[in-house]
């Protein structure tokens, strides 16, 4: 029997990790709507410097506040993508200058070197992996409304592991987009998380 898909999310020392705490049951009822992927119906909550991190093949990390990893949780967060693990993060500030931003991308540098964090292009398969998204990552209200640094990302960005996305990064703040009970989809004029089915089917494959 196929083993059932797992929305999991890191549990970090610093900052605040539990965040949009709506939008993991919206992602998993969209890959019920649009997919056949068998899902875990709760989401799981997994200390970055635990070994029960290892069991799930994707993770979500969030915050809107300083990440800084403990040794054990930096020690396993390299660990975990160098051995084929898929990790999300999403910045809930929307903002390149923010606290979170900035010391987010201050430990893959110094984890995985300062060039390591590269903007992919609108190409990439992520923007086809299920649906089709021509002009790249959708934007968020949040990002149109001026919230945050009040500009429009057009891009995220990756770290790649011998040549495999591995770490998918957004300034984009979707965890908030997708935060709303999912019985509320239907008065959507466009379903916004089918980028969320894209990310964790191609974080999947």
């Amino acid at each position: 029997m196929k083993s059932k898909f797992t929305f999991a999310r890191i549990k970090y020392r610093s900052g605040d990790w539990d965040t949009d705490q709506r939008m993991p049951s919206n992602i998993l009822n969209s890959l019920i709507e649009y997919t056949t992927i068998p899902v875990a119906l709760q989401e799981k909550v997994v200390e970055l410097s635990g070994n029960d991190l290892f069991q799930y093949p994707f993770v979500y990390l969030s915050g809107h506040k300083l990440v800084q990893f403990d040794a054990a949780e930096a020690a396993h967060f390299k660990t975990y993508v160098e051995n084929g693990g898929f990790v999300f993060v999403d910045d809930c500030n929307h903002d390149i200058d923010g606290l979170f931003a900035k010391s987010f991308e201050g430990q893959m540098g110094r984890l995985f070197g300062n060039d390591a964090l590269r903007k992919i292009p609108k190409t990439h398969e992520l923007y086809s992996s299920f649906f089709r998204f021509e002009k790249g990552p959708p934007n968020t209200g949040f990002e149109l409304n001026g919230w945050g640094d009040d500009l429009v990302h057009d891009y995220l960005k990756t770290i790649e592991i011998n040549g495999r996305t591995s770490v998918l990064y957004s300034n984009k703040d979707y965890g908030c987009e997708w935060d709303y009970d999912f019985r509320n989809k239907r008065f959507l004029s466009e379903d916004n998380t089918k980028f969320g089915v894209n990310i964790i089917v191609y974080a999947m494959r």
